[in-house]
């Protein structure tokens, strides 16, 4: 028998003694009311659904006109899992409130889910070509832990939840929004720019070749089914709805914060914030209830998301003072799978 045989099997009875956990912790989670967050809990996964795009300060020659762009448009297609699990659904916030009577206790209660996500790399591509910094396949390129959380009672200008995340460049992030009731039919995909603001909005103006290049040559990573558009990052939501095209979704639930909605905010490492400083995020998530059964007869759940993370660097040439706000944008449409 190999050495390494008992730590296998070790391994393999945590591994199941964890799965057994986390289902047990789903079906308590299932009889409690956790607001739009009810139906969260559990894992999510895409395959080959996730894309993303994301401008990164890069030195290049000069091109027409003798100007250096000295920035790459990097483009990603991702497979990713998320998985929510139940902490507490009355985490107490201790307040007090003051009348003419005197002073009366006035708590706030939070619903409180945790959340880990992992993406690894499909396929990648960046123009200017940068030889290798793009990175293969298999690779992992985001890890982030954090919290969604509900405010049942006491809100504060209709900001029912909350996301907080942590990402190992260094950013921490605080952002507040709106969770809604479950609302019947599909969601309303929004559109988003993905050209700098700050700089010209012209494709085919020369310091903007990246952008052109991908909307003359489609990323279409690894799918190879015939008429797929690819990735466009200067128009990145159109794959959401390609992707609910032929789908029957019955209701669906949208989460939708901002890290502009004060008292929101993104803190940052020093490099960070020299280089290109991560200074705002908006994301909104859809979570649909199809009419399509799974094999308890309940509707398959979806998540879909769009999330926008502004990265400042290089100065405005649009006559407004500051610096370029790039957006780096990610979408994915996931299912839950427990």
């Amino acid at each position: 028998m190999s050495s390494n045989q008992p730590n296998r099997k070790k391994k393999f009875r945590k591994f199941i003694k964890d799965i057994k956990e986390k289902i047990e912790d789903l079906e308590r989670a299932k009889e409690l009311d956790l607001g739009p967050l009810q139906l969260l809990p559990g894992r999510w996964k895409g395959v080959g659904q996730g894309w993303n795009m994301i401008a990164l300060p890069f030195p290049t020659t000069p091109g027409p006109g003798g100007r250096a762009i000295n920035y790459r448009l990097l483009l990603n297609q991702y497979d990713e899992e998320l998985d929510f699990s139940f902490v507490d659904d009355a985490v107490p916030n201790r307040g007090i409130s003051f009348t003419n009577t005197g002073a009366a206790e006035s708590d706030q209660t939070l619903v409180a889910l945790d959340y880990q996500q992992t993406i690894q790399q499909v396929s990648a591509i960046d123009n200017p070509p940068s030889d290798g910094l793009a990175g293969d396949p298999g690779l992992a390129i985001h890890h982030e832990p954090g919290l969604w959380l509900h405010m049942e009672n006491e809100v504060t200008s209709r900001l029912n939840v909350a996301r907080l995340a942590n990402i190992p460049h260094g950013n921490s992030v605080l952002a507040m929004g709106v969770g809604s009731d479950p609302v019947a039919g599909g969601p309303n995909i929004p559109e988003v720019n993905g050209l700098p603001i700050g700089a010209v909005q012209d494709i085919n103006h020369p310091y903007l070749s990246p952008y052109k290049h991908f909307a003359d040559n489609p990323f279409v990573g690894t799918v190879d089914v015939p008429g797929f558009p690819g990735f466009n990052p200067v128009s990145p939501n159109d794959l959401l709805a390609l992707a609910n095209q032929g789908v029957e979704i019955e209701r669906t639930t949208e989460l939708h914060v901002d890290t502009e909605v004060q008292p929101g905010g993104i803190n940052n490492i020093p490099f960070i914030e020299r280089q290109a400083d991560a200074s705002a995020m908006e994301s909104i998530f859809w979570i649909q209830e199809l009419k399509e059964k799974d094999r308890r007869g309940n509707p398959k759940l979806r998540l879909q998301y769009t999330q926008t993370i502004f990265l400042d660097f290089f100065p405005r040439f649009d006559g407004t003072p500051g610096l370029i706000r790039w957006p780096h944008v990610s979408i994915n449409t996931l299912e839950k799978v427990f």
